[in-house]
C-alpha cells in the first residue's frame, strides 16, 4: 500500500466524483438535496484545497497565468453554488436544474480542459514524484478535514472576489 498519492492523481480522482455527482442530479432519481449538499461540500473543499495548498505549490513562471485564471473559474463556481443553496431541487426544480447545467459547463470546463489538459502536464514536469506526493498528503489531509465541517456553508462568503495567490 502507498503512504502518499501524487496532488494530480488525487485532484483528478475528485475531479471524477464531482463530474459523477452531477450526473446523478441530473438523473433526476434520489434525494436531490442531499446529492447536492455533497457535491457542493466536495466542490467547496477542492476548491479551498487547491487556493491555499496546490496552487501555492504550483506557482511557476508559466503556471501563473492559468492558475490567477482558476481562481477566477472557482469564484464562478462558487457564486452558483451560493446561489443554488438557497433553492430547493424539488421545489424550484426549473431553475435549479438551469443553475446546475451552468455549473457543469463551468466545472466541466475548468478541471479536464485547464487543469488536467494544460495544467498537469506543466507540473508534471516541473515538481518531481516527491514534490507532488508531498502536496498531495497536504492536500488530501486538508480536503478531509474540511469535509467533516460541511464546507458549502462558507462559500457564500467567499463570492466577493477570487482567492489570493502567492506572487512570484
Amino acid at each position: 500500500m502507498k503512504d502518499t498519492i501524487d496532488v494530480l492523481e488525487l485532484l483528478a480522482s475528485q475531479h471524477d466524483e464531482v463530474d459523477e455527482l452531477i450526473e446523478q442530479l441530473e438523473g433526476g432519481g434520489g434525494d436531490r438535496a442531499a446529492l447536492f449538499a455533497e457535491l457542493a461540500d466536495k466542490l467547496a473543499a477542492h476548491a479551498t484545497v487547491e487556493e491555499k495548498i496546490f496552487y501555492p505549490a504550483a506557482m511557476y513562471p508559466n503556471t501563473s497565468e492559468l492558475l490567477h485564471e482558476s481562481v477566477e473559474e472557482h469564484l464562478g463556481v462558487k457564486r452558483l453554488i451560493a446561489d443554488m443553496l438557497d433553492l430547493d431541487p424539488d421545489l424550484d426544480e426549473d431553475r435549479f436544474d438551469a443553475a446546475l447545467a451552468m455549473l457543469k459547463d463551468q466545472v466541466s470546463h475548468h478541471a479536464p480542459e485547464e487543469e488536467e489538459g494544460k495544467l498537469f502536464p506543466k507540473l508534471r514536469r516541473l515538481m518531481t514524484e516527491d514534490e507532488r506526493a508531498a502536496v498531495g498528503n497536504e492536500v488530501l489531509a486538508m480536503f478531509e478535514e474540511l469535509i467533516e465541517h460541511e464546507p458549502r456553508q462558507q462559500v457564500p462568503a467567499q463570492t466577493a472576489e477570487p482567492a489570493p495567490l502567492p506572487h512570484l
